[in-house]
């Protein structure tokens, strides 16, 4: 039976979140730059979001592009910026066909003008989508965000608008970038590799970890929906035990 064919629709996860890895040693297993690998990745990205769509999942949150990524050898940092712009231009249609929104995450103040124009110009015209919520973590780290809330935060105690008694767990979360967004219930890594690499730290908190070893390029719909049928299996306690989750249920 098809991985697809196993999913309960009606216990889908609302958000899953994804690490893209693998390009770079796709590229190389192949004999080719590793340019070549992410540009074979967005094809990946491509078939990831048609298949979370197609299922009913509300939010996919992608990692692109992490702060520490910034430290790469500049070609390949100008190369994925290129691909950035080039995806963007070619994928906004797309995206307003299939009644797809785009937000990003992350430090844009260090992305290049031309691409921060696409982006905001992206955002805005697919902002009323309502079939899924795409949310793409560019220029992103989850200490650089939790840094940031802090900061907002200790602005408004400085202001006198917020008393340092009041602050809690939902202040904080009002203050992260992803403000107004469900926390990942699924988060999916490629490539092997067995850590959330500095991603959605405080989002996580609950989240199911499922990991693979294909390689980012080679991740297609069936490895999403397996990855799914996967999470449906496993109890969520959240602390709880298991003989309280069977009275609820």
């Amino acid at each position: 039976m098809a991985y697809k064919d196993q999913i309960d629709i009606n216990r889908l996860p609302v958000h899953v979140a994804v690490i893209m890895d693998g390009n770079g040693r796709w590229a190389h297993r192949r004999g080719q730059e590793r340019i070549f690998g992410h540009h074979q990745g967005v094809k990946a990205v491509r078939k990831i979001i048609e298949a979370a769509a197609e299922l009913g999942i509300k939010y996919l949150t992608l990692y692109a592009f992490s702060t520490e990524n910034w430290n790469r050898p500049d070609y390949e940092v100008s190369a994925l910026m290129d691909i950035m712009v080039e995806s963007l231009n070619n994928e906004t249609e797309t995206l307003l066909k299939n009644d797809i929104s785009l937000k990003v995450i992350g430090d844009l103040s260090r992305l290049s003008e031309e691409v921060r124009t696409r982006l905001r110009d992206t955002i805005r015209v697919t902002e009323n989508g309502k079939r899924l919520k795409l949310v793409v973590a560019l220029s992103y780290s989850s200490r650089w965000e939790i840094s940031e809330a802090c900061r907002k935060i200790a602005g408004s105690v400085k202001a006198g608008l917020l008393n340092p008694d009041n602050i809690t767990e939902d202040t904080v979360i009002e203050n992260l970038e992803t403000n107004g967004i469900p926390d990942p219930e699924l988060m999916i890594r490629t490539s092997g590799e067995k850590r959330i690499s500095n991603f959605l730290l405080w989002q996580l908190a609950y989240t199911e970890l499922y990991f693979t070893e294909k390689l980012w390029p080679d991740f297609g719909k069936e490895d999403f929906y397996k990855a799914v049928a996967d999470f449906q299996k496993r109890e969520r306690r959240y602390g709880k035990t298991s003989e309280q989750i069977a009275e609820n249920n």
